[in-house]
């Protein structure tokens, strides 16, 4: 039997090696197969692989989380009646035939296996974060045409559009740790070997459609180097380099589950969290999962602009929210469209403004110029020795200088102060998210809440955490509400905080790693000892989790 088997295993890998190596000269084959990948419940089936059964859901789950704070979500649903549809549901035991069957049923031309692993992420889409999966859901229709159109042009694998889904959760503005930005998720460096524009007004890595053409490219050249679309994607996550390594310390096996362990941990969970991206686009059905698409239309078209365009004259004139096209033009840094005639840049708008911009643009143009562009320049600082940049817009609005503590980070301090991230960066000429401790940072804040945010400065790091919730008052009761505050605060110290732990209460949408987030140098793994839980996916909104300090507080 064990040999019947091992040799039905051989003659579908030889089988797949002769489909890789006509990639590229015939068109692309839809194949319907799946490898049973070390599953120990079904019986009748035995593995030559390593066993891939770990639960990396949270590797993920802040990419999904990170739709509900999208524009389009907080904009376009009604969050008092989706909030509740949120929460985790409980568990329903599927059986793993099942997923089998449904998976051998999808065509792909990328091996879509099947093991424990697998069986988690599909679990964390279709049940777990059902409510956000329904999201995603929805604006696939909106970047699945872009997306699709590109890999036709290069003649890829249409089942390649799900990578964004594990890269972003369609976030064109997400952001990771690594400072990976947009769809894609692209570096700095391979954003600029690809072609794409970073700069003061652009960054063509959150352009859907640029960061797409980019992407695929680069799936492409991953593709003549591995001939295998798990190590393409793989590498995709964490560089040809670690994959290399990963091969070189498996003995030179280029099979993606045989070096799994030898791969990053992120890694390890990507190629099993894209399988079950593809599994849950084509059977969300089957899990009664309802697309939630956006109120507004989702059909757009581009307009080539030729000269300097602000964002508010497009918005003042057309009466479309200014918030609308920083959402379909996320690549402009500033809301300022650098277009000029030998190099224009396209403007990204609903389709029934098309015509109304063509019929009114000499007044779109026109409005406010002599304001916004004096001389028909942008008035961008330049940096210069020892000093920061000064943004032209802080009229009505008094600088606030802040010291950098011990455990700070720009994303705190942007909550502290309820200014936008980009805009602490703007002022203060951050690269990435360097800072140092005793670093004084320009905060420019409305004047009739300075008094407010003054007091932010002489705060404990538990206290700025309570402050960020507190919403701004004007200057003539701050002292009253930052007493309030402070007051607060201090009970919440007493009731929450000790000399050595912090007392966590679970939020609706947490997850273990958003959370550990929100401590610096504290991990998940760190909650979980700490917490003696056994199941890290088990937390619920209210449930109190106690937390080990590991900064000055």
């Amino acid at each position: 039997m064990r040999k019947i088997q091992l040799l039905t295993f051989l003659m579908i890998s030889f089988t797949g090696t002769i489909v890789a190596s006509t990639y590229g000269k015939e068109s692309l084959k839809r194949l319907k197969r799946i490898e049973i990948v070390a599953l120990d419940t079904l019986r009748g089936y035995e593995s030559v692989y390593v066993n891939p059964d770990e639960n990396l859901n949270d590797l993920f789950a802040d990419q999904i989380d990170s739709m509900f704070n999208s524009w389009y979500i907080q904009n376009t649903y009604n969050l008092d009646s989706v909030e509740t549809e949120l929460n985790e549901a409980n568990i329903i035991s599927i059986p793993d035939s099942v997923y089998i069957q449904r998976l051998q049923s999808i065509e792909s031309f990328v091996d879509l296996s099947y093991n424990n692993t697998v069986k988690n992420f599909i679990e964390l889409y279709t049940q777990r974060k059902r409510g956000l999966t329904e999201f995603i859901l929805g604006m696939s229709a909106y970047y699945f045409p872009m997306i699709e159109e590109q890999l036709d042009k290069y003649n890829l694998p249409m089942e390649l559009k799900y990578l964004p889904i594990i890269e972003s959760a369609f976030n064109p503005a997400a952001r990771s740790r690594a400072d990976a930005i947009g769809l894609w998720q692209f570096m700095y460096g391979t954003g600029k070997m690809y072609k794409l524009e970073i700069g003061t007004f652009l960054d063509e890595r959150r352009d859907p459609v640029k960061s797409t053409e980019a992407a695929v490219k680069y799936l492409s050249d991953l593709y003549k180097i591995y001939k295998d679309w798990h190590l393409v994607i793989a590498a995709y996550n964490c560089g040809p380099g670690n994959v290399n390594k990963a091969i070189r310390r498996s003995g030179g096996t280029h099979n993606y589950w045989n070096i799994y362990y030898k791969l990053p941990r992120e890694t390890r969970g990507y190629v099993p969290a894209f399988i079950a991206a593809a599994y849950v686009m084509n059977h969300y059905q089957s899990h009664n999962l309802n697309p939630r698409y956006p109120d507004f239309s989702i059909v757009t078209d581009t307009i080539k602009i030729h000269d300097y365009l602000h964002f508010k004259q497009v918005s003042e004139v057309l009466d479309i929210p200014v918030e609308e096209l920083q959402a379909l033009n996320p690549q402009y840094r500033l809301d300022i469209i650098p277009g000029k005639t030998d190099k224009p840049y396209s403007l990204r708008v609903p389709m029934e403004y098309v015509g109304k911009f063509i019929d009114y643009e000499e007044n779109i143009f026109a409005h406010n110029r002599d304001e916004i562009f004096p001389n028909n320049e942008i008035l961008v600082p330049k940096p210069q020795s020892g000093s920061t940049f000064h943004p032209s817009e802080i009229k009505g609005k008094e600088k606030i200088l802040y010291t950098v503590k011990s455990g700070d980070n720009p994303g705190f301090i942007s909550d502290w102060f309820h200014v936008r991230l980009s805009d602490l960066r703007y002022w203060n000429n951050i690269n990435k998210n360097m800072i140092r401790v005793g670093q004084k940072l320009a905060i420019y804040v409305p004047k009739e809440y300075s008094n407010f945010y003054s007091e932010i400065n002489s705060m404990t790091f538990s206290q700025k955490q309570e402050y960020a919730k507190t919403k701004p008052v004007a200057n003539v009761a701050a002292s009253s509400v930052s007493a309030s505050a402070a007051s607060s605060s201090s009970s919440s110290a007493q009731a929450g905080y000790d000399s050595e732990y912090i007392y966590y209460t679970v939020r609706s949408g947490d997850t273990l790693w958003s959370i550990a987030q929100q401590f610096p140098g504290v991990t998940n793994k760190d909650i979980i000892k700490l917490n003696n839980m056994t199941n890290a996916n088990k937390i619920k909104p209210g449930q109190k989790l106690k937390i080990q300090a590991k900064t000055n507080l």
